[in-house]
């Protein structure tokens, strides 16, 4: 005789319904993320035919080797590493600054935490539209002010158009638009931390650096050290903001644009795209083992 069937308890019935309940989250999430993905993969292994009628050709590997000897895309890993690098630090260090100071017992510090926000709440199209005038190199008043009334630069500077220059206007832009949002981080951080600790550093004699040095920072460094990578991984696919200020400055995400769309080789493209995703996530890897000490 066959053992008798266990009757479901009620933990199982509920189980069983969480079940059911995620199933269309889970769905789309596979059709969002997870086929893109896959596609992806699967192109980058293809000679993408234009021709909708005509079918892709697999070539292996190929892709793949042609990154390695493509001077365009090292000089543009360079590029994106440099932006990245100075964008997160330049944008870590400024949020944890103004954090800090808009912490403080002001007068009208609320004011001031509202204005902080927006340049990261603007729309960013029209922010480019404005440092665009800032920085045009005839009329803009960024050139106006450094040559004729600083007297800092001595000739007017194509901020737009060169090389160099661009990639310091797209960072600048970059780290200014962005450090509100670890701002924003970091002070409601600083604002859990309990006062009593500090009130017992100045009863032992503690200054403003040791309380920042022995009290802040070990309070921070997580939220801190969790912003650097989320930032790092954001800016090192940087598109929008570097593609609609200027065309000078070739990160990554630009360089991978114009290779898919305007030279149409797609599956170049996509081979890019899987093998900066296989480094950022050595990175991601890296990082947390490293930095937050999971």
């Amino acid at each position: 005789m066959s053992p008798a069937r266990k009757k479901p308890t009620m933990k199982d019935k509920e189980a069983r319904l969480g079940y059911l309940l995620i199933a269309p989250s889970l769905i789309l999430i596979a059709i969002v993320i997870l086929y893109p993905v896959i596609y992806n993969i699967t192109l980058s292994f293809q000679n993408v035919a234009l021709n909708p009628r005509r079918s892709n050709t697999f070539i292996g590997f190929d892709n793949y080797v042609a990154l390695l000897t493509d001077p365009s895309l090292w000089h543009s890993l360079w590029v994106t590493l440099i932006y990245t690098t100075a964008t997160v630090i330049g944008a870590t260090v400024l949020g944890v600054a103004v954090a800090l100071l808009l912490n403080q017992q002001l007068k009208g510090r609320r004011l001031y935490r509202s204005v902080v926000l927006l340049p990261y709440v603007a729309p960013i199209i029209s922010l480019v539209f404005v440092w665009q005038y800032m920085f045009n190199p005839v009329y803009g008043m960024v050139n106006y002010t450094l040559v004729q009334q600083l007297g800092v630069l001595g000739e007017y500077v194509d901020w737009l158009d060169s090389p160099n220059a661009a990639l310091t206007l797209v960072s600048v832009f970059d780290i200014w638009h962005l450090f509100p949002f670890c701002f924003m981080m970091v002070l409601a951080k600083l604002q859990s931390i309990d006062q009593t600790v500090y009130e017992a550093a100045e009863i032992d004699g503690a200054g403003g650096w040791n309380k920042f040095r022995f009290i802040t920072m070990p309070e921070v460094q997580f939220v801190v050290g969790s912003l650097m990578i989320l930032r790092f991984i954001w800016n090192f696919y940087k598109f929008d903001d570097v593609y609609l200020l200027t065309k000078e400055v070739p990160v990554v995400g630009v360089y991978t644009y114009e290779l898919a769309f305007t030279t149409f080789d797609h599956g170049l493209a996509a081979a890019i795209t899987v093998t900066l995703f296989i480094l950022i996530m050595v990175f991601v890897l890296f990082a947390v083992r490293k930095v937050l000490k999971w």
